[in-house]
């Protein structure tokens, strides 16, 4: 597969992996390509942990769904994240940006705008869409054949200092090249990210681990094999939109935009 396509084809996994488990020469793989990232006066600030073991994962997926549930219920997700969520396609074509809850119950739909308003989080309550969101979230996690956590070296992330930055920008460019490596391995990745949402739950996850108090804990993924086909769950979402290059490339100075690097079709 050439370079580019593989750029051009990079996206989340929403949705379900096969229960293949993920073959130890590609897991090696996904590990050479991190350790190849660059990263500020080589520090290679970076430590991983790859889990296979069910009652881990089963136990992670359960966190994870408990606290998509309680973030969703309490408000406080749809507070946070307001400004990248869209109803229309229109809104979407015009922000180019955020994800586009594009596939809704029914009973829902009506609903939709008023969802940052409290009438709509008593509505989404009513109908239990944390709860549904929060189940559908532990299966996706529980049915991972392969958790990857992401840690930096507390002796260079050291946050207020610039090692601090230097260390998650060589983790970003580290994680980049795992998740184009996805892409050509037939495999999807996906950020596990709510229990980072509720105060107390990541410190669960951190335990589970075993983390030492020298590394921190950055984030979770959950990687496998994706199905040729996918079907999309009851409530979610897509974001395939991408911004124009007017809208986030400028010529010598920031105050005049790119132009000409538009593609029409995209318009």
């Amino acid at each position: 597969m050439e370079f580019l396509d593989v750029v051009r084809r990079r996206k989340t996994t929403n949705g379900p992996f096969l229960p293949d488990p993920v073959r130890p020469e590609h897991q090696r793989l996904l590990m050479e390509v991190a350790g190849r990232a660059p990263s500020q006066l080589n520090s290679q600030p970076w430590r991983f942990v790859i889990v296979e073991n069910r009652d881990t994962i089963e136990r992670v997926a359960e966190i994870s769904g408990e606290s998509m549930t309680e973030a969703m219920s309490n408000g406080t997700f749809f507070e946070r994240y307001k400004p990248y969520f869209r109803f229309s396609a229109e809104e979407m074509g015009e922000k180019r940006s955020g994800m586009l809850f594009d596939r809704l119950p029914a009973a829902l739909k009506p609903f939709t705008k008023q969802v940052f308003t409290p009438r709509g989080q008593k509505m989404m309550n009513t109908f239990r869409v944390p709860q549904t969101l929060g189940e559908e979230n532990r299966k996706l996690v529980a049915g991972s054949p392969l958790l990857l956590g992401v840690m930096l070296d507390r002796s260079e992330y050291r946050p207020g200092e610039l090692s601090s930055f230097y260390s998650v920008f060589s983790m970003g460019a580290a994680m980049e090249n795992v998740w184009l490596t996805t892409v050509e391995l037939g495999m999807g990745i996906q950020f596990v990210s709510f229990p980072m949402e509720v105060p107390g739950k990541w410190t669960q996850i951190e335990q589970l681990l075993r983390v030492p108090a020298e590394l921190e804990l950055m984030a979770v993924y959950r990687l496998g094999y994706v199905p040729q086909e996918q079907r999309r769950p009851a409530i979610d979402w897509s974001s395939h939109e991408r911004k124009l290059a007017s809208q986030y490339v400028f010529r010598e100075t920031c105050e005049t935009p790119q132009q000409g690097w538009d593609d029409p079709e995209d318009r």
